[in-house]
């Protein structure tokens, strides 16, 4: 079963997410980065996301940190 996150909810990493509404608009995916408090939709005001897939944040990826 996937963990679902709701708006106020903080991302512990950098990841995709697939955002479900409460029917006004089809399912879509986001990225929300590490620390950040997943937000409220501004029409249903409280989305579910679900995890699809995790991610590396650019500068922290082997091939393009600073100082190597």
């Amino acid at each position: 079963m996937s963990e679902e996150f709701k708006p106020g909810d903080k991302s512990s990493e950098v990841w995709i997410y697939k955002v479900m509404h409460d029917g006004h608009t089809q399912p879509h995916e986001v990225t929300c980065v590490e620390g950040e408090p997943f937000p409220p939709c501004n029409t249903c005001k409280h989305p579910k996301f679900v995890l699809v897939r995790t991610a590396h944040h650019v500068a922290r990826h082997e091939h393009f940190k600073k100082g190597k």
